[in-house]
């Protein structure tokens, strides 16, 4: 059986016509299988969702207790007939409960990484690799110059800047699912003992991973908090709301941006981003290419990221491979909000971007 007849693009994603489902579906279908909760990966509207439990709960946390008509919560590594194929779920090393999706059909495996980093990540399961025939890549970073480096020395330059500039507040522009708790993960193993403060946008998520067993220290929210008493401190908010008036309540604050994206000076210095932190919750450059080639695919499909480079790469190293073209994933974006409140509070139906950065088509 040929791939494309397993697996194939549509206007709604991808597609598998044998097994009667989509993979991350952009509009509403009958059944979805879903990498993770962010939400151009993960939407309100589909008739049954397949998810780890954690993308569940994500998922209602975002859009309310009712948003599929039915559940069903997939464990890593067990195994779900569907239609005439198998399929599986293995973590992505993305965010909390991200799965690649493997689809099995005859003697034929495909796997759908959705996002995914191969860089250790204290909130969630470590990447797993899964040996495959045809290998579905993002190539959110796939340039060779994304190479991210080391996240906890990114964590030590905030830590120096608090110690630097002890009279003024450190915000941490980071998205409210995966970056957020993983830089205040990386904070507390850096020795950060104080309390840190969240932007009520984060504060329902950040909770739940604590509810799951991710150890983040003392969290406090920052509404409510005089201005004098947030010297010194450090909170993390939505990146829009770093460039928003919301930051006249902190004392000359030092604005930062934990994304890789700060790869590139120029996007920080669009920004106003004062310190930027090179901290991904993707793989880059290297990690692609090391990934796509342990996985013994001998075909690889690319999708939303620079398509054009990860395939000529992998046309070099004599793969067979392809772009997908998928529209509606962003660049990490996972659905903050774009209006702030006086009180700290995201106001729904809205999303943000890396200040000064456009949305994808």
């Amino acid at each position: 059986m040929r791939p494309q007849d397993i697996l194939m693009p549509v206007p709604a994603g991808l597609c598998c016509k044998p097994g009667g489902f989509h993979i991350d579906p952009v509009r509403p279908v009958e059944r979805a299988l879903i990498t993770h909760g962010h939400s151009d990966h993960a939407r309100a509207g589909h008739g049954a969702v397949l998810a780890t439990q954690e993308t569940l709960d994500m998922m209602r946390l975002r859009y309310g207790e009712n948003f599929a008509g039915s559940v069903q919560a997939v464990a890593y590594g067990e195994e779900i007939r569907l239609g005439d194929v198998t399929v599986s779920f293995h973590p992505a090393g993305h965010v909390l409960g991200s799965a690649q999706i493997s689809v099995t059909c005859k003697d034929r495996r495909i796997v759908a990484s959705g996002d995914y980093k191969d860089a250790r990540d204290p909130t969630c399961a470590p990447f797993e690799l899964v040996p495959c025939d045809v290998f579905i890549t993002e190539a959110t970073f796939g340039l060779p110059v994304f190479r991210h480096g080391d996240a906890a020395g990114e964590v030590n330059k905030l830590l120096a800047s608090a110690k630097l500039f002890p009279e003024r507040a450190h915000l941490v522009g980071a998205y409210s699912l995966g970056k957020a708790q993983r830089v205040i993960a990386l904070l507390r193993e850096a020795g950060y003992d104080a309390p840190i403060y969240l932007h009520g946008a984060m504060e329902k998520i950040t909770y739940y991973y604590q509810e799951r067993g991710i150890a983040l220290g003392e969290l406090r929210p920052v509404r409510g908090m005089k201005k004098a008493e947030l010297a010194g401190t450090i909170t993390l908010a939505p990146p829009s709301a770093t460039s928003d008036v919301w930051t006249r309540r902190f004392p000359d604050p030092v604005t930062a941006f934990a994304s890789g994206w700060m790869r590139v000076r120029a996007r920080a210095r669009q920004g106003g981003i004062e310190l930027p932190l090179v901290i991904s919750d993707h793989a880059d450059w290297d990690g692609l290419t090391a990934t796509i080639a342990a996985t013994g695919a001998g075909e690889i499909w690319v999708t939303h990221g620079q398509e054009d480079a990860l395939v000529h790469w992998c046309k070099s190293k004599g793969l067979a491979a392809r772009p997908l073209d998928l529209v509606g994933y962003g660049d990490e974006d996972e659905g903050e909000a774009a209006a702030v409140t006086d009180e700290g509070e995201a106001q729904p139906g809205g999303e943000s971007q890396p200040a000064g950065e456009a949305k994808k088509p």
